[in-house]
């Protein structure tokens, strides 16, 4: 059974919660694109936010992979799409993270993420036939989604 850390280093057991979903089958640009929009949020808001997005009312801006993204009308930038299936992820995500801080006596409309991350795991390498004897390589990447919120 493998042992999965945290990227987030400067976690205090006082004031900190955590919560993380691991090797989920999901775009990993999708999946850090909705990492680094909800960041900053109130937990509150980050899951408005999230469920406008499933219900494609809300565009996430597409900072890092936004070629041959279409653009909209978004504050702030210009690409921008609706990752229906990063969404509901993360907000699985927050369910965890929400009954995480609930088990310790935290004050959930007080939570603040600030810490949101989305990164490869494992990857699954499956082979495709080709002509003539040929293979080709098929390769799906697993991604690790976590989250840490702190009480403001």
């Amino acid at each position: 059974m493998p042992e999965f850390g945290y990227s987030f280093t400067q976690y205090n057991e006082a004031s900190d919660v955590r919560g993380s979903l691991r090797e989920v089958d999901v775009s990993p640009k999708e999946a850090r694109e909705v990492a680094s929009y909800i960041k900053g949020m109130s937990l509150d808001r980050a899951r408005e936010a999230l469920q406008e997005v499933v219900q494609m009312k809300r565009y996430i801006p597409y900072r890092r992979y936004h070629k041959k993204v279409a653009h909209h009308n978004i504050p702030g930038f210009y690409a921008g799409r609706f990752p229906v299936k990063a969404a509901k992820l993360f907000l699985k995500l927050l369910d965890n993270l929400e009954a995480n801080a609930l088990y310790k006596g935290f004050d959930v409309s007080r939570l603040v993420i600030i810490h949101a991350a989305a990164y490869p795991g494992r990857k699954l390498v499956r082979y495709v036939p080709r002509a003539f004897g040929r293979r080709s390589p098929k390769t799906r990447v697993y991604v690790h989604l976590e989250a840490v919120a702190r009480v403001v």
